[in-house]
């Protein structure tokens, strides 16, 4: 019998979900959330109209800055997750040509609290997770077509893995900060 790819690529994403990242999120306070350790971190800022907006540059700086848990909970939250799932998976509401990079498809303001943040980290891991659980073999092994241009040969299974090594990697950043922010704050 062979290896079950499909399977196995969800139950890495929701063994290291269930038991490494949404359990060290737990407790999250607002002055972690936007806690800015060092000067010059990216984050969440209103923009003119009061909206919370990333800060961000093109091209990206080298070395990219520090960021704040804010920053890398709106990345995973809407970036990596959120818009993907709404490209591949729905709803549109009326962005049926949108890819899996188009801002569009994140209509909801970011969050400018901790709670507003897990919220927001829980919606959109649901939805993709629910999505990409209902995907058949052949849907895993299908190419991403148009709206994962410019990755449109690739398939919806190497784009799981990809986004699994994202989830993981910021997930970690932001038990990092918090850690950071435990031990310059007096904590255990």
């Amino acid at each position: 019998m062979g290896m079950n790819w499909r399977t196995a690529v969800l139950g890495q994403l929701e063994f290291y979900w269930d038991f490494h990242f949404r359990p060290r999120i737990e407790g999250l306070t607002d002055d972690e959330y936007l806690w800015e350790p060092v000067d010059g971190c990216w984050t969440l800022r209103p923009d003119a109209a009061g909206d919370l907006v990333m800060d961000e540059a093109q091209p990206a700086p080298e070395p990219p800055p520090v960021t704040t848990i804010a920053w890398r909970a709106a990345h995973v939250g809407r970036d990596v997750l959120g818009i993907r799932a709404r490209a591949f998976f729905g709803p549109h509401d009326g962005l049926e040509d949108a890819g899996m990079f188009d801002r569009r498809l994140w209509p909801e303001p970011l969050p400018a609290t901790a709670d507003g943040a897990i919220a927001m980290l829980d919606g959109a891991y649901g939805h993709w997770r629910d999505a990409i659980g209902a995907l058949t073999d052949e849907g895993f092994e299908a190419p991403l077509g148009p709206k994962g241009k410019p990755y449109d040969q690739d398939s919806m299974g190497a784009l799981l893995l990809h986004l699994n090594r994202e989830v993981m990697a910021h997930g970690a950043e932001i038990c990092l900060l918090r850690d950071l922010y435990r031990a310059e704050h007096g904590g255990r």
